[in-house]
């Protein structure tokens, strides 16, 4: 359902609304509604109840309440927007800030935020308008500054969720510049916290320029505000009580008002979302005999570390990874939950998320050393050179733009297009990954979309920016056989028709035979094996790739049990110091257990991280 017709149906917050707008509106073009000029005095009427000639009566002096209480609103209405527009973009634009790109920048800010709340806002108020002579801006000015914590910490909290979002990540995969990722993806997600902070700040804004007229801070007498209406009835209160009911009253409603329609915009929002290790620091273990970057391959990557954490509390999840990906070649990443496959494939486009970092080696893609590119020139890079399909696609759409508006974005992004040739060629693409009518499919919101279609959009995203290599994470996870064949069919398809090259990230062997040349088997954060997809399961090198192979239920006898590995994968900070499968591994002698394993090379295009290659052969 739309938000608006949402709203639409909450009468309490319409009711509001319609208040509010009349009073603005009012206050607005009080040089036309006002039947009086509001600091003309007719003593005749001084102190008169509401009458046909003054609809709600006149003060002491005789001055028209209404006149006065239209032209005072635009006093108190206009310091309190000036306070929220203060409050509105600081709060939001450094919230966003410090919570996209956290570091420094975000302890700096939060810092300078904490000391913010320990200011007492009232007596800083009073001093501003002490040095200012009065200067009501100056003051309104000073209150935004003042109060935009409150704001910041929403936004900020807001955004660092959404920044972990999945969709965010694809958009950053895809070459989104930070920019457009932070107005197209993150902001929408911050409407509805925003709008309740800047409605519920308003209010108070409302009432702090009233009370500083109060205090004679604001206009000077004649010429009226809200506040200063009320301290005018304050001196006649117990003779001419009704003074204070219109202005009170007004301040009362439009306060009122304020919060309710702030919760009624939120509701509506929220609603139409609804619907739609050790610790080891940066040592490294070399490999014997790393080979050079290849040039030849597309891409290289050598002696790769990864770890988690900052200084001493880093904790090295993948260690020492060597591999190369020739051009229009597939390599699969094979090997258990939580061997490292995710994380190395994420650190080949610099998306490892909060706290990762590569923490040595090198990847060089066609010819460049990644490491060596700034942040725009990596972002640059994905999308164009190399794209993703992330593992779990429904989960990667923003929920909140449909997919023809967030495919033509990725497009307009690469291929700089008017808006009708970008139209054509996210048809073009949706045709490509074999969804029926393309027109359609633009149209639909990302909850409208069965998971092989969603998967499918995945791959069309990838292939916006006409990569080089494409790395699919897991694509056919959470899919049922039918359509898994499908993705996989089309992978195969598309690798063909346009000779790019495929890195597939799969714990199913199966997949890896059906799609891939050749294999990395990867175990607690380091590759154990590799070789072709053909030879690892004629004749695996390392006893875990055995043990894989074995469990592989494509090849289970009906009634036979299937074999299964003992124990668990080790966490990072339980790595041993020797091999990482000696504990699971029944071929294992203390030798294994001593000491780091080196990667072997027994044959051509062989390589096992294993001292006992003989016995394994020879228990095969």
């Amino acid at each position: 359902m739309n938000p608006v017709r949402t709203f639409l149906r909450k009468p309490v917050a319409v009711v509001a609304f319609v208040f509010l707008t009349v009073t603005v509106l009012a206050c607005v073009f009080a040089s036309k509604l006002a039947p009086f000029d509001p600091i003309a005095q007719d003593l005749g009427s001084a102190n008169s109840l509401p009458t046909a000639e003054h609809p709600l009566g006149a003060d002491t002096l005789g001055r028209d309440l209404l006149s006065r209480l239209l032209y005072g609103g635009q006093v108190t209405l206009s310091g309190a927007l000036i306070a929220v527009l203060v409050f509105t973009v600081l709060g939001l634009t450094l919230g966003m800030i410090a919570g996209y790109v956290r570091g420094l920048i975000d302890v700096v800010l939060t810092k300078v935020v904490e000391v913010l709340f320990a200011v007492p806002v009232i007596i800083i108020l009073l001093v501003v308008l002490s040095v200012f002579s009065q200067n009501l801006v100056v003051a309104m000015v000073t209150l935004g500054v003042l109060g935009f914590g409150g704001l910041f910490r929403v936004v900020r909290a807001t955004t660092i969720a959404a920044a972990g979002e999945l969709y965010v990540k694809a958009a950053r995969a895809s070459g989104l510049r930070h920019g457009a990722i932070l107005w197209r993806h993150i902001l929408p997600n911050l409407w509805g916290p925003v709008i309740v902070q800047v409605s519920l700040f308003a209010a108070s804004a409302v009432l702090v320029e009233s009370g500083l007229a109060f205090l004679g801070f604001s206009v000077k007498a004649p010429d009226p505000s809200w506040g200063s209406m009320i301290s005018e009835a304050s001196q006649a209160l117990s003779r001419y009580p009704w003074l204070l009911v219109p202005p009170g009253a007004t301040i009362a409603l439009v306060v009122l008002c304020l919060g309710l329609i702030g919760d009624g915009v939120r509701d509506a929002i929220a609603r139409e979302g609804r619907s739609r290790g050790r610790s080891v620091g940066a040592i490294t273990i070399p490999d014997r005999d790393v080979p050079a970057a290849s040039r030849s391959a597309l891409l290289s990557v050598r002696n790769l570390s990864v770890g988690f954490g900052r200084g001493n509390d880093t904790t090295v999840v993948v260690r020492n990874v060597n591999f190369d990906v020739k051009r229009g070649e597939a390599l699969g990443i094979v090997g258990e939950s939580g061997s490292g496959k995710t994380v190395t494939a994420r650190a080949l486009i610099g998306l490892l998320g909060d706290g990762g970092r590569p923490l040595g080696g090198s990847i060089t893609f066609d010819g460049s050393e990644l490491g060596t590119l700034g942040k725009s020139a990596l972002a640059r890079l994905r999308g164009s050179g190399i794209g993703l399909i992330p593992q779990e696609p429904m989960n990667t759409l923003d929920p909140v733009f449909t997919i023809g508006s967030q495919l033509r974005e990725v497009i307009r992004r690469h291929d700089k297009t008017p808006g009708r040739a970008t139209h054509e060629r996210a048809v073009e693409l949706l045709e490509l990954v074999g969804l029926p009518d393309p027109e359609t499919v633009l149209r639909k919101y990302p909850h409208e979309l069965s998971g092989g279609m969603a998967q499918r959009i995945g791959i069309a995203l990838a292939l916006a920016g006409r990569p080089k290599l494409l790395i699919a994470d897991e694509p056919t996870t959470a899919l049922d056989v039918t359509v898994q064949q499908q993705i996989l069919d089309l992978l195969v398809e598309l690798r063909a028709r346009f000779g790019m090259a495929l890195v597939l990230v799969t714990h199913d062997w199966g997949v890896l035979a059906d799609v891939c040349d050749r294999a990395v088997v990867m175990y607690a954060g380091e590759v154990v094996e590799e070789a072709t997809v053909v030879d690892l399961y004629e004749r695996p090198l390392h006893p875990y790739t055995r043990a894989l192979i074995a469990a592989n239920p494509h090849g289970a006898e009906p009634g036979v049990p299937l074999p299964s590995i003992p124990g668990q994968v080790p966490a990072p900070v339980a790595w041993p110091a020797g091999c990482h499968f000696a504990s699971r591994c029944p071929l294992a002698l203390d030798a294994c257990r001593e000491a780091p394993i080196a990667m072997a090379h027994p044959e051509h295009d062989r390589r096992s991280r294993c001292i006992r290659i003989d016995a394994l052969e020879e228990a095969s």
